[in-house]
């Protein structure tokens, strides 16, 4: 018997690397940017966030990104990976944004809701993100890229321009740090 269903197959851009579609990209093929977007919109989105930027700001933010992937698409190499260049334009586009507005990275108020957190664990989780905005910039920086974002030290290092033994350095002081600042907090 013959289902009513006919078989329809995922679109061959849902089976491609980001590599593979900017490549599309960079040889003209400026749909693929539309994937790209819906790939990377919510989690740009959450990075902006989770530095404090208001909502309406985060999706400005978040466009401007997509903007200059099109825009400086040319400059897009693919040896150190794709997740790695849209950060570093995200990181650029977030420091951008400070200093038009003038504010400092010290000056952030963690104020945002992180949509991953549980209801029961909310209590925890506001000390966490107030102890988090008590450390050091370049900690909460590669603990925030490394957790919230998921990036592998080897990212994070292309994305600041630093040694992969500087990340992993960063990030043993910024854990030793948020633990403290924990404590005394809780």
């Amino acid at each position: 018997m013959l289902s009513n269903q006919i078989y329809k197959p995922k679109p061959d851009h849902d089976f491609m690397t980001d590599e593979a579609l900017m490549e599309d990209v960079l040889n003209g093929d400026l749909d693929k940017i539309a994937v790209i977007y819906e790939r990377y919109k919510k989690p740009l989105f959450n990075y902006f966030l989770r530095f404090g930027v208001d909502k309406d700001s985060c999706r400005d933010l978040t466009q401007q990104v997509f903007y200059r992937i099109i825009h400086y698409r040319s400059s897009y190499k693919n040896n150190h990976g794709f997740r790695s260049w849209i950060y570093r334009i995200a990181r650029n586009i977030f420091l951008d944004f400070l200093k038009e507005s003038g504010i400092k990275m010290n000056d952030i108020d963690d104020h945002h809701e992180i949509a991953e957190e549980a209801p029961n664990d909310e209590e925890q989780h506001i000390l966490i993100r107030k102890a988090l905005q008590s450390i050091h910039n370049d900690y909460r920086e590669v603990l925030m890229m490394s957790r919230y974002e998921e990036l592998k030290y080897e990212e994070i290092a292309v994305v600041l321009n630093i040694s992969v033994a500087l990340v992993k350095v960063r990030v043993h002081r910024g854990l030793k740090e948020l633990k403290k600042e924990y404590e005394k907090l809780s």
